[in-house]
């Protein structure tokens, strides 16, 4: 079943709603209402995070040199100290020294950042990004 929807109206200068039309069809949206819900949904996502206890869903991206000593279990060791769920993670091999690992949480937003900082401040890892989501209900 299709939520109500409402109808509201907007003034914004010109210059604006020619940039907003530019981004909708650049982002290839079906409408300017379309746009203007995802932006709303991803500033809820972001609200969500701001509440250090809410629960959230995050997924970690990280590179890093597996030659690196002791690299691999300093991570796995950095996420059984806080209490998060991992959903799941998978790892590939991209070269000889380097490797992809995704992981995806879910628990308290200050606790995956924890996390999060802890693995990216670790020697040899080259990269490491957080996306963050959350179950929100719009």
């Amino acid at each position: 079943m299709e939520k109500d929807l409402v109808r509201i109206s907007i003034s914004i200068p010109k210059d604006l709603a020619d940039f907003l039309d530019e981004l909708v069809i650049k982002n290839n949206y079906s409408s300017r209402s379309e746009f203007i819900r995802d932006i709303l949904r991803e500033f809820a996502v972001e609200e969500s995070w701001s509440q250090p206890k809410e629960e959230v869903i995050g997924v970690l991206t990280i590179i890093y040199d597996h030659h690196k000593r002791e690299l691999s279990q300093k991570m796995i060791d950095i996420q059984h100290d806080y209490y998060i769920n991992i959903l799941c993670s998978t790892h590939i091999h991209l070269d000889h020294h380097n490797c992809l690992e995704v992981i995806i949480v879910k628990g308290k937003a200050d606790e995956i950042l924890n996390v999060v900082n802890s693995i990216s401040g670790l020697n040899g890892v080259k990269f490491a990004k957080l996306t963050k989501t959350a179950n929100i209900k719009l």
